[in-house]
C-alpha cells in the first residue's frame, strides 16, 4: 500500500489498453473528491516532506495540479460553493451546520448532482454532506440516486451513519470511515458502466478527531494526521484503480480537493498549508487555497501544473459544459474552466474577480495577482501573491487607487448578498 504495486501498474496498463482507441463518445463520468481540512502541502506532490502519497502522486503525473485552485475558508460553506457555482451566502449557507440545525441547502437550489441527474445522469454521494442532516435537505433531495455517509463532521454528536435518508449505525466506528467510504465507492464504480455517473466522494479526514484503520494507523511519519492522509492516498488509488480495470479511465474526469486549509489550532493533528499563510477560518492563502489535481487521460495533459485563478464554484458550469447539459438557467458565480484543466495554449482564468467571504462578510477579494484582505481592525491589506504567496509585504500604503477600487469591489458584492438574504 506504501507504492505503486505491481497489481497497480498492471491494472493501470490494462486500462490504457482498454482505452487507447477511443475516448467513448457519450458523455464522461465526473468524480469529486474531497477531504476535509487538508493543507495546501499535505501531499508528495505538493511538497509534503513527511506524508508519503504514492498514489496521488501518481495521479498528479497523470493529470494536471492546479496551484491557485480556491475555495471559501470553512466547512457548510464551502461545501455549497461547491455544488451549487455560487458564494455560499447567494443560497442561504453563509455558516457551519450543526446538528440541532433545522435548516440546510434548500432542494430548491439546483445543483451539479441534480443538473446531471436532469441530463441522464447516474449520480451518487458519498461521506461527509454537512448541508441539513434533515428530510428535505440531505443528498437524496438534492439530485443524488443514493447516498452512504456521515451527515455531518465527526466531531458532531449524535454520531450516525446513513444509507439514502435513514441511519444504519449509530455510533459508527470513525477509524474506519475512510476504509468503508472507499469500499462504497469502488463498488459504485464497478457496477456503473451502462450511463454516465457523477460520484461525489467527501471523505471525513482529515477532520479531527482523527482515525485510520488497523491498516495504517501509526504508520505515518507524521503521526496520526499522516496516517488519515495516507490512507485517503490508498484511497484514491483505489478508485482510479476501478476506473482502469473496467476501462472507464479515459471517460472519467476526477477533480481531488479540499473543503478548506488546516484547523491549526489543532496543533500536531493539523495539517500544513506552508508555505501560506494561516490556515482554516481564514481568508488568507492557507485558507483558501487547497491542493486540487486534474485527471482524465487521454483529456487532461499528462504532468502539467496551472497557476492560473480557479475556484471549486467553476466545477458546475465545467461539468455541464462537458456533459453536453444546457447551462445552469440561473445567475452562478462559477465560471467554466475547461481551458484551464484541458492545457489550452495561452488560456487565462475566466474570473475577473474572486470574493472569499467568512460568515457574512466579504473579507477579500483578489484580482489577478493582487489580493485585498480586510482585515480584523477592518484595515486594507493589499498583497501580490504571485510574487508574494506568503502575503508578507502588504502594499496597501504604494497603491491607494487599486485599494479603493477592490474594497468598492467588496462592498458592492456585500449589498447585493445582503439584500438577497
Amino acid at each position: 500500500m506504501a507504492g505503486i504495486t505491481r497489481r497497480s501498474a498492471l491494472a493501470a496498463a490494462a486500462g490504457l489498453a482498454a482505452g487507447a482507441t477511443r475516448p467513448s463518445k457519450r458523455p464522461p463520468n465526473f468524480i469529486v473528491i474531497l477531504t476535509d481540512d487538508q493543507g495546501y502541502q499535505d501531499l508528495g506532490c505538493f511538497g509534503s516532506p513527511d506524508i508519503a502519497t504514492p498514489h496521488i502522486d501518481r495521479m498528479a503525473r497523470e493529470g494536471r495540479k492546479l496551484t491557485s485552485f480556491t475555495v471559501q475558508p470553512i466547512c457548510s460553506p464551502s461545501r455549497a460553493a461547491l455544488l451549487t457555482g455560487c458564494y455560499p451566502q447567494r443560497v442561504g449557507i453563509p455558516t457551519v451546520l450543526f446538528p440541532h440545525d433545522k435548516t440546510g441547502l434548500s432542494p430548491a437550489v439546483p445543483t451539479i448532482s441534480s443538473l446531471l441527474k436532469a441530463h441522464g445522469y447516474d449520480t451518487y454521494c458519498i461521506g461527509k454532506w454537512h448541508l441539513g442532516r434533515l428530510p428535505g435537505f440531505l443528498p437524496t433531495d438534492h439530485g443524488f440516486d443514493g447516498y452512504f455517509g456521515v451527515p455531518y463532521s465527526n466531531d458532531m454528536q449524535p454520531a450516525v451513519l446513513m444509507r439514502d435518508d435513514q441511519v444504519i449505525e449509530e455510533p459508527y466506528d470513525n477509524a474506519l470511515l475512510t476504509k468503508r467510504y472507499t469500499e462504497e465507492a469502488v463498488a459504485y464504480i464497478r457496477r456503473r458502466r451502462d450511463r454516465p455517473f457523477f460520484l461525489y466522494l467527501n471523505h471525513t479526514m482529515p477532520h479531527v478527531p482523527l482515525g485510520a484503520s488497523p491498516a495504517f494507523a501509526g504508520r505515518s511519519k507524521r503521526g496520526p494526521y499522516g496516517d488519515a492522509i495516507e490512507e485517503i492516498d490508498w484511497s484514491t488509488g483505489q478508485v482510479l484503480d476501478a476506473l482502469r480495470e473496467t476501462g472507464q479511465d479515459r471517460d472519467t474526469l476526477v477533480i481531488f480537493t479540499s473543503d478548506n486549509g488546516p484547523w491549526l489550532e489543532k496543533g500536531r493533528d493539523a495539517g500544513s498549508a506552508a508555505p501560506l499563510r494561516d490556515g482554516k477560518f481564514s481568508v488568507y492563502e492557507g485558507g483558501i487555497r487547497t491542493p486540487c489535481i486534474a485527471w482524465w487521460p487521454g483529456r487532461v495533459p499528462a504532468g502539467t501544473e496551472c497557476s492560473e485563478l480557479a475556484a471549486s464554484m467553476d466545477l458546475l458550469p465545467t461539468f455541464l459544459r462537458l456533459a453536453g447539459a444546457p447551462p445552469a438557467g440561473h445567475a452562478i458565480d462559477g465560471r467554466d474552466i475547461w481551458s484551464l484543466l484541458s492545457g489550452r495554449r495561452g488560456a487565462r482564468s475566466p474570473h475577473d474577480a474572486l470574493f472569499f467571504l467568512f460568515l457574512d462578510r466579504v473579507l477579500a477579494v483578489r484580482r489577478g495577482p493582487w489580493k485585498l484582505v480586510i482585515n480584523k481592525e477592518g484595515a486594507s491589506e493589499l498583497y501580490d501573491v504571485v510574487s508574494d504567496p506568503f502575503e508578507q509585504r502588504n502594499l496597501a500604503a504604494e497603491h491607494p487607487r487599486r485599494v479603493a477600487a477592490m474594497r468598492r469591489q467588496i462592498e458592492t458584492l456585500q449589498r447585493e448578498l445582503s439584500a438577497a438574504r
